[in-house]
């Protein structure tokens, strides 16, 4: 069992926030976040006004919608358009996808057990910066997100809503 601190998480629950909040501030060039589970549902977002512990940071520009709802329904979607075609291509699994926009550009990498990290950032953005740091935060994140961590972010998330 984790123990619970402030804002009724879990220490791992709101180390994965921080670490979120981390990657926002680090990186220029990013309109939202979103981490998604391997049946489409928010996990943790960027998104102040779905986030109940919001992480720290200077405001984003919107995305489209300004939402991560929305990010986080296209990164579900990418990742099982890509995970169906990696199958039919004899490919194994898929670490990366990248989808460039006239007008941004759209990252999904595999976080762990089907869960995937979305990212929405500008279109003069460094590509190869924000890989990085999507690949940093899925190293730190992966081990941690375990099913009953999964469970309680989704929880909070529809308590948020």
């Amino acid at each position: 069992m984790t123990a619970t601190g402030t804002f009724g998480l879990s220490t791992e629950a709101r180390n994965l926030q921080w670490l979120l909040g981390n990657l926002v501030e680090e990186v220029p060039g990013l309109r939202s976040v979103a981490v998604v589970s391997s049946d489409g549902l928010l996990l943790l977002s960027s998104d102040p006004a779905l986030t109940a512990a919001a992480p720290a940071g200077p405001a984003r520009h919107g995305g489209p919608r300004g939402s991560s709802a929305d990010l986080a329904t296209i990164v579900s979607g990418i990742g099982s358009l890509t995970i169906g075609a990696a199958q039919l291509m004899d490919g194994g699994g898929v670490k990366q996808t990248m989808v460039n926009m006239d007008e941004g550009s759209v990252f999904v990498m595999s976080i762990s057990d089907g869960s995937l990290l979305g990212v929405h950032a500008e279109p003069d953005c460094d590509m190869s910066v924000v890989a990085y740091h999507m690949a940093l935060f899925v190293g730190r994140a992966g081990h941690v997100l375990t099913p009953e961590l999964r469970s309680e972010l989704r929880k909070s998330m529809e308590s948020a809503l």
